[in-house]
């Protein structure tokens, strides 16, 4: 599964641990998170992070 990377302050979403502050288990691919997911960093929506290489 690919990871994803905050614009706004690079933090980077791994599918492999989930989120576990917002109670996202770890296997869940960034398409599968809420729609209300937010960063845990910084709060910006979904549509502010990008895959990464």
């Amino acid at each position: 599964m690919e990871k994803f990377e905050c614009i706004p302050c690079g933090y980077v979403y791994d599918p492999e641990l989930g989120d576990e502050g917002a109670d996202i288990p770890a296997g869940t691919a960034f398409e599968d998170l809420p729609g209300d997911w937010v960063c845990p960093v910084c709060g910006v929506g979904k549509d502010q992070f990008e895959p990464t290489s």
